[in-house]
């Protein structure tokens, strides 16, 4: 306290000037018309300045929550745009394959974790199976592009196990002609923009640029975009052709995914479960 009232006592002209100046400056205000609406719009200029950059950084503290909104908003948008092809308009979020009857819905999903340079890459996503995530699911990209299947699921959180992956294999067709392929990532290189069609009739011919698109016989809905042939027709030892195709999915920059609810899986399932192999 002692040495506070050193510092007042020394520095006390300075402290006068400033409080006959705030008072000065307060009268000044009150009793002219002219200063008082100059100070009011400078005022009011300041504070509308201030509470702009506060909601500026406000709106950048909410990114997180619009982006989930914008996502799960896309993936019922994306369900009724694919189901103006169906009688049934009821369901607002249902989605019917009319080649093979198979009914879908989407479920958007955050990716918390993904790794792109491993020889087996798995993802993590915030949705589990208290949302009805079940292992087997499939998984697409929010614009195009393939990314994997449901692994592993607690119930808050699931894993994925990308196309990056040595174990998926994915059944795709070329669009031009329906032909049948299997879709697999390495080979022996592992770009994460690269990926393989095996298995393709060997009368087939394949063209750079040529469209390679889901065949819907899996969990994939038919038509889902994969990528584009960039080297064709290249002969196996089986009587097939394979070709490389460029992904249409960047797993790099992976954000958010939708994952796809086949409606019909477990029917499907159990009667596949009932014929035995070899029969």
């Amino acid at each position: 306290m002692r040495n506070l009232w050193i510092f007042i006592s020394r520095y006390n002209a300075f402290f006068l000037f400033i409080i006959f100046f705030t008072i000065g400056l307060y009268l000044t205000v009150k009793n002219n018309s002219y200063q008082r609406s100059v100070t009011l719009n400078s005022t009011n200029e300041v504070v509308g300045t201030a509470y702009e950059r506060l909601n500026v950084f406000k709106r950048y503290l909410n990114l997180g929550m619009v982006n989930d909104s914008l996502a799960a908003e896309n993936a019922k948008l994306k369900s009724k745009l694919l189901s103006l092809t169906t009688v049934d308009t009821a369901k607002d979020v249902k989605v019917v394959d009319t080649l093979t009857n198979q009914d879908y819905t989407y479920l958007a999903a955050k990716v918390i974790k993904n790794s792109i340079t491993l020889r087996n890459n798995i993802m993590t996503i915030n949705k589990g199976s208290v949302d009805g995530i079940k292992a087997g699911m499939a998984v697409i990209a929010p614009q195009k592009g393939v990314v994997g299947f449901i692994r592993d699921v607690s119930e808050h959180l699931a894993t994925i196990q990308s196309l990056l992956h040595k174990d998926t294999k994915i059944s795709v067709t070329l669009k031009k002609n329906n032909a049948l392929g299997s879709l697999v990532w390495g080979d022996g290189n592992f770009d994460v923009k690269k990926a393989f069609i095996k298995e393709v009739p060997n009368h087939i011919k394949m063209y750079v640029g040529d469209t390679v698109v889901t065949s819907g016989f899996a969990s994939f809905p038919k038509g889902i975009l994969v990528g584009r042939i960039s080297k064709p027709n290249v002969a196996t030892n089986d009587n097939f052709l394979s070709g490389e195709l460029n992904l249409f999915t960047d797993f790099s920059t992976l954000q958010y995914v939708y994952v796809v609810k086949y409606k019909k899986a477990e029917e499907q399932k159990a009667l596949e479960g009932i014929a035995k192999p070899n029969e």
